[in-house]
């Protein structure tokens, strides 16, 4: 089991994805928080494996979380969820010793992936990775409002297009085959189509 304990002061974001991670099996959350000082005062009670925080919360933000944390507890992994995808501010949390810095609009698989990887001491985090998510994202905009896709979902799409098999995108997104072959049935499902050729030609109908 991996333990979580997340800080955040927003509590309908926490509650779901406080829900969101329960969903897993090998992911239990320990406690959520409504600010850093709360966390931090649970640690040593707790003793989680992962922290999840966000870095602007009252009393003590996420910068201290991930200072006292590191300071005090570096067994203990931290990843810190942000709205703002600043390279200043993803230096800050790096140098202060983050595992992973992840958006706050990220795909859950996407968070999920982050949380195993740092937990197993893989995850090596890449501002230029964070900012290509975020720019594929605003670049898809109108086609997921659309279609009500998913940020992971258009990922996928962009793949496919490009000729990529199962196995290329599932080692590509470090996701298993399986997970790829839920997402196309959902993509098709969405778009209405019965086929990758389908699929490619509705997405170039659209100039996408």
């Amino acid at each position: 089991m991996i333990r979580i304990a997340l800080a955040d002061d927003h509590k309908l974001f926490a509650k779901g994805l406080e829900g969101l991670l329960e969903e897993y099996d090998d992911l239990i959350i320990t406690g959520l928080y409504p600010n850093g000082q709360e966390l931090i005062d649970a640690i040593e009670r707790d003793l989680p494996d992962v922290i999840l925080t966000d870095l602007n919360m009252p009393v003590l933000d996420g910068f201290g979380v991930l200072k006292y944390a590191k300071s005090n507890f570096p067994q203990i992994k931290v990843v810190v969820l942000s709205m703002y995808d600043e390279e200043k501010i993803y230096k800050t949390c790096m140098q202060d010793g983050a595992d992973a810095f992840i958006l706050k609009d990220a795909d859950p698989d996407e968070l999920v992936y982050t949380i195993h990887e740092v937990f197993e001491g893989r995850h090596l985090a890449n501002f230029q990775r964070v900012i290509q998510q975020a720019n594929q994202s605003s670049f898809y905009d109108a086609f997921r409002a659309k279609f009500k896709l998913s940020r992971r979902e258009v990922q996928i799409i962009k793949l496919i297009k490009e000729g990529r098999q199962n196995k290329e995108i599932a080692d590509d997104l470090n996701l298993s085959v399986q997970t790829i072959e839920t997402h196309r049935k959902n993509i098709h499902a969405k778009l209405q189509v019965n086929s990758r050729i389908e699929l490619v030609n509705k997405v170039q109908d659209m100039h996408l």
